[in-house]
């Protein structure tokens, strides 16, 4: 696979030094990729790490998950695998289990960035991956964003080596090597989106045109080329942009269709929206501007609102972002992102107070941090059971305005404290009190 080599370098995916980790989930496709990098590690002197995500969705996705670490281990690779429950993050989103294993996926390399494990992530996206993907964007009404396709790089840390490759490329090395891998049998399951596409349609479709999946593929590519010269054309220095909103004059609205489209989009990313907008949305930001009184307005997917007023036509992205906060456990007064502080103190007398809980900081792990409650909380109820952190605070009539920015003391998941609520049954005070108190002062 020397193309792959030679697409690595001219992309510039990969530096020296950097740990590369690779989503490997024990198919072909990532098995030849966590080899081929592995084998390439001395000479781009980079680190490969395997990173395995079991989905939670099949009986025999544990076996997998022992597999991929096993194999892995053999080539002298460094693993982790990781579980997520992602028919329960469907359920709980409201979200197709597609788009649930996806958010838990990304979870995973978001929290390994975080943590500075790996430098990028290598995902084993090829030929035809790009190719239905071009496909499954067409058909849902995304546009040129769409068309164009996956990028080699994505976010400066999502990296997709094998994008030029052929599948029957990747077969023959993993021949050649003698690689061993597993067969997803959910990738049979059509009532998956992608799955129907590669099962169903794209087998009909390359048995008529043979060609068809590098027709596709260079079709994006000159959809890439056209984008990208469009895109240098925009001149866009008066909107105004100020608190996730972008203020474009009606009067930009007077260019060509494929500028304003752009701008719109444009405009979008630079308010936080980084999701790709269907054609019928952007078409119908264009129609506000156009056609429609002052003061009128049109409620978006994404929590995007669209305002005519006056001479301007504004974006407003309304969805809510969580401050972000974390300290270390001691005493002090501490500064929450709204104003209000944390206090915690050591204390000898327990005295019952409003909005102050005490606990036992010994019995704290070194790691646990303050911060905002996290998707995944569980807490341990005084006087034993576990809960979800959510259905807790739910039970415990928090507002749903105020559970967000509610300060927890927690390792990983595990939560021991809540400030000016309650403790966790693992770290109630016995005996002597060796305890500290904590409340929050507005």
């Amino acid at each position: 696979m020397q193309n792959v080599k030679n697409f690595i370098l001219q992309n510039n995916l990969i530096n020296p030094g950097e740990r590369i980790g690779v989503g490997v989930s024990g198919g072909s496709d990532s098995m030849a990729l966590v080899h081929f990098l592995h084998s390439l590690s001395e000479e781009l002197d980079i680190e490969v790490i395997a990173i395995h995500i079991d989905h939670g969705i099949r009986e025999e996705s544990r076996d997998e998950a022992n597999f991929v670490i096993d194999k892995c281990r053999e080539m002298g690779v460094r693993a982790y695998k990781f579980r997520i429950d992602s028919p329960k993050i469907a359920k709980e989103k409201n979200i197709s289990l597609e788009t649930a294993a996806r958010e838990g996926r990304y979870g995973v390399f978001n929290s390994l960035f975080k943590k500075d494990v790996v430098d990028k992530i290598a995902l084993a996206h090829h030929l035809s991956d790009q190719a239905e993907t071009i496909l499954m964007h067409i058909f849902r009404g995304s546009g040129v964003a769409g068309a164009r396709g996956m990028e080699p790089i994505r976010d400066g840390r999502y990296i997709r080596p094998l994008l030029t490759t052929s599948k029957e490329e990747i077969l023959d090395y993993i021949n050649f090597n003698n690689l061993d891998y597993v067969s997803d049998f959910s990738n049979a399951d059509n009532t998956f989106t992608r799955n129907y596409l590669r099962n169903v349609l794209v087998p009909q479709i390359t048995k008529r045109w043979p060609g068809a999946i590098s027709a596709i593929v260079n079709f994006g590519k000159a959809v890439k080329e056209d984008d990208d010269y469009i895109n240098s054309q925009i001149f866009d220095d008066a909107i105004i942009y100020e608190d996730k909103e972008a203020k474009i004059p009606l009067s930009y609205f007077i260019y060509p269709s494929s500028i304003i489209s752009r701008m719109i989009i444009k405009a979008l990313k630079n308010i936080g929206v980084k999701v790709d907008f269907e054609k019928k949305h952007i078409d119908a930001i264009k129609d506000l501007a156009s056609g429609h009184d002052n003061g009128k307005r049109i409620s978006l997917p994404f929590d995007v609102v669209a305002i005519k007023d006056y001479d301007y036509l504004t974006l407003a992205n309304r969805k809510k972002v969580i401050p972000q906060f974390k300290c270390e456990l001691r005493c002090g007064e501490f500064d929450l992102p709204d104003g209000r502080k944390l206090v915690v103190r050591r204390v000898k007398d327990m005295l019952p107070k409003e909005g102050v809980v005490y606990f036992d900081y010994r019995k704290v792990p070194k790691s646990a941090m303050w911060r905002f409650r996290q998707d995944g909380d569980v807490f341990t109820k005084f006087g034993g059971g576990s809960k979800k952190l959510k259905s807790f605070l739910i039970d415990k009539k928090i507002p749903q305005r105020k559970r967000d920015t509610l300060p927890v003391l927690a390792d990983e998941n595990q939560v021991f404290v809540i400030a000016g609520v309650e403790i966790s049954e693992l770290v109630k005070v016995d005996g002597v009190p060796t305890a500290y108190s904590v409340e929050i002062k507005e």
